[in-house]
């Protein structure tokens, strides 16, 4: 009977890092063609990730499960020196950066809520008249035909 060994693998083959995350392979491209993780080719040419990538989409998979978009993981992942391992003060610093954003989007959705519970008599036969999809008829004063309107 052969004997496992205890030894820790310094690289990990993509196919492993999508077991031990959750993640596809294939997501696991995506992400490094975005720049969010990185990889190394061995002689094969075949991609071999270090273990911290493992810290790394966790993250990223927090953060989406959050609504935070990968560009914006992106932008904060960016600041970080090449090759770092994150850490409790890294995680500290990203919640920062993304706890303002959330915070806009809960209180947007919060005054969508607020506001759909007054529209529901209207069933949207007025678009002119939707203080939802069309407040104060912003979209007539641009002209006839088709507008999209999007508010902050």
């Amino acid at each position: 009977m052969e004997k496992k060994s205890t030894r820790i693998k310094s690289l990990l083959t993509p196919g492993e890092v999508a077991k031990r995350t959750g993640v596809a392979v294939s997501a696991l491209h995506f992400y490094e063609s975005k720049g969010l993780i990185h990889s190394t080719r061995n002689s094969g040419n075949q991609r071999r990730y270090k273990r911290d990538v493992l810290r790394y989409v966790a993250i990223i998979k927090i953060a989406q499960r959050l609504g935070i978009p990968l560009a914006t993981i992106g932008d904060s992942f960016s600041v970080l020196p090449e090759n770092h391992t994150l850490g409790p003060r890294d995680w500290k610093h990203l919640t920062t950066q993304w706890r303002e954003e959330l915070d806009k989007r809960i209180h947007a959705m919060e005054a969508l809520r607020d506001q759909l519970d007054g529209c529901i008599g209207c069933g949207c036969m007025s678009l002119r008249d939707c203080p939802l999809r069309n407040p104060g008829d912003k979209l007539g004063e641009e002209g006839t035909g088709a507008r999209l309107l999007e508010e902050e």
